[in-house]
């Protein structure tokens, strides 16, 4: 069993052991998951798809079609 101690921020230190085991990085998002019976779960959080949307765009970059981005790929692809 691993425990850790809460400080006066509310803030607690994951143990190493569970970190490794649950393959959690700095930055990592968990969730905190309250069953019925009062257990508490922490697992990795997992993002939704919505939330991806706009990670590539860069502002002033202008749009392209899927179309284009085959010819750029194909056009890219025969240069080599």
């Amino acid at each position: 069993m691993a425990v850790s101690t809460v400080t006066v921020k509310g803030q607690t230190t994951i143990p190493k052991k569970i970190r490794k085991y649950l393959k959690l990085q700095p930055g990592d998002k968990i969730d905190f998951i309250v069953e019925e019976s009062g257990k508490v779960v922490l697992e990795p959080a997992t993002l939704d798809v919505k939330e991806l949307e706009g990670i590539l765009h860069k502002p002033g970059m202008k749009a392209v079609s899927g179309e284009e981005m085959a010819k750029a790929i194909k056009s890219r692809f025969m240069r080599k």
